[in-house]
């Protein structure tokens, strides 16, 4: 059967309309990177960005449903758009982790018919064939199915910065942390080919890219499923994401590697030894905690304990030298008591982390926490909230002080939001620097910066 090219469809249809879109990220990293695909597929269409909803004849919400706040925001923004709906045939849609629940998609049938197109995680490259379903055809899209999904390669892809590059390793995840939806929305673990990385990860250095993040909700399981899920010629050697590691680390024209996110129980040595050994990879590591009581862990099913974590960071401290960590932390998870709340504040004071992503434990409907009949109230959540910020940020100015007098390899990101006499770049560890231009620089150029000052929240330095 002839194959269908239904980019060429919608683009023959717009006929050079000059038609504008903007895609509304609302999740992580890996959501980030859909949506660069999605852009991709939309201006192969003939479609071109804008910044402007109001200009917008293309609106997509590319949805997270980890926590309760992204629900939030995409009902808001769907309320103010309904009456450019209203005013002009504007196409809305909506994709991503969210509209695998049903729940979800129940509420968008039911409160906001005039949504065009609803699409799942799994179905992401039939964007072409909806959009030609809803401007053609003029009928409503439920494209979204409940198996894992494929893995698709070769889709465009527009990327939003010209010198950083973030790369998808991996889909899905097997963890089921009792907390987390993530696994009922992205489905299993599913490794790409690693000749496929490879390859993507060449074409971006001689693109001009610099810097590469590779993704995946738990990239330290790569090839755990023996690439079931995508086709290889040959048994690569390439089978373990430490040996991915250091096949992207020989890549000619890419300057820094970084990863997110790990699972610390799959944390195994020989990741730890290529970080150690691999010089363009970040010695910063995001080691996710989430807890830092062992009975809290167990019942969110982390299989792992907190003197087995405080282990394994007192083992990459031994191993890498200037290793560096940040974390994610869930406060108020169902029937944490004061006392193991303590634990996690420990754990901080012994890790004494560069950054701490913190978020209140929000319910997620389908997973076994909701379930809990021991919520915990909100007002003690946001108590144990503020006690862990204070925590931190009562950390953050000592810790800054070990760079006073470095000097740090750092890439020129752009001028400073704050003020447009300096330029900023960041440190290994994530740190922000700001300084002055020479001259003889330009954005994307790595740079050595001495730093001199300490401003809590950024450091201060210059060029050498």
């Amino acid at each position: 059967m002839e194959k269908i090219d239904y980019t060429e469809k919608v683009r023959n249809k717009i006929n050079g309309d000059n038609l504008k879109y903007i895609v509304l990220t609302m999740g992580c990293k890996l959501n980030e990177n859909d949506s660069e695909k999605i852009s991709g597929m939309i201006e192969l269409m003939g479609y071109s960005k804008t910044e402007e909803f109001e200009n917008a004849d293309l609106i997509v919400f590319n949805t997270c449903c980890v926590r309760e706040n992204a629900e939030e925001r995409l009902f808001g923004k769907l309320g103010e758009i309904k009456k450019m709906k209203e005013k002009k045939n504007v196409i809305i849609a909506i994709g991503g982790c969210m509209m695998q629940e049903k729940s979800m998609l129940d509420k968008i049938k039911q409160s906001y018919k005039y949504v065009d197109i609803v699409f799942g995680t799994h179905t992401l490259q039939d964007f072409p064939k909806d959009m030609y379903t809803a401007i053609v055809k003029n009928e409503k899209v439920k494209n979204v199915i409940d198996i894992d999904g494929e893995i698709i390669e070769g889709l465009p892809i527009k990327r939003s910065d010209k010198y950083r590059a973030s790369v998808t390793i991996m889909y899905g995840c097997n963890n089921f942390c009792s907390y987390c939806i993530v696994p009922f929305v992205r489905g299993r673990e599913r490794s790409r080919n690693p000749e496929d990385i490879l390859n993507e990860i060449k074409g971006l250095a001689l693109e001009g890219y610099k810097e590469i993040t590779l993704l995946g909700q738990n990239v330290n399981s790569y090839g755990n499923d023996n690439f079931k899920y995508c086709e290889l010629d040959v048994k690569s050697e390439i089978n373990t994401f430490a040996k991915l590691l250091r096949a992207v680390n020989e890549i000619d024209g890419i300057e820094k590697i970084k990863f997110i996110s790990p699972h610390p129980k799959d944390f195994k040595d020989d990741v730890i030894e290529a970080i150690r050994d691999c010089d363009k990879v970040s010695k910063l590591i995001h080691l996710p905690l989430q807890a830092g009581n062992s009975k809290v862990l167990k019942e969110m099913n982390r299989k792992y304990t907190k003197e087995e974590y405080l282990e394994l960071v007192k083992k990459m401290r031994e191993k890498i030298p200037n290793v560096y960590f940040s974390t994610d932390i869930i406060v108020g998870f169902p029937g944490e008591t004061d006392e193991e709340f303590k634990d996690t504040l420990d754990v901080v004071e012994q890790v004494k982390y560069e950054q701490i992503f913190m978020f209140i434990y929000s319910i997620r409907e389908g997973t076994v926490a909701a379930k809990r009949a021991d919520q915990i109230p909100d007002n003690i959540k946001h108590e144990r909230f503020d006690k862990l910020k204070a925590l931190y940020e009562s950390q953050v100015d000592k810790l800054n002080e070990k760079y006073i007098g470095t000097i740090q390899k750092i890439m020129i990101e752009g001028p400073s939001k704050n003020n447009q006499d300096m330029y900023t770049g960041r440190t290994d560890s994530n740190k922000v620097i700001v300084f002055k231009l020479t001259g003889n620089e330009n954005i994307g150029d790595f740079v050595n910066i001495k730093i001199s000052e300490n401003h809590k929240w950024f450091l201060e330095g210059e060029i050498v």
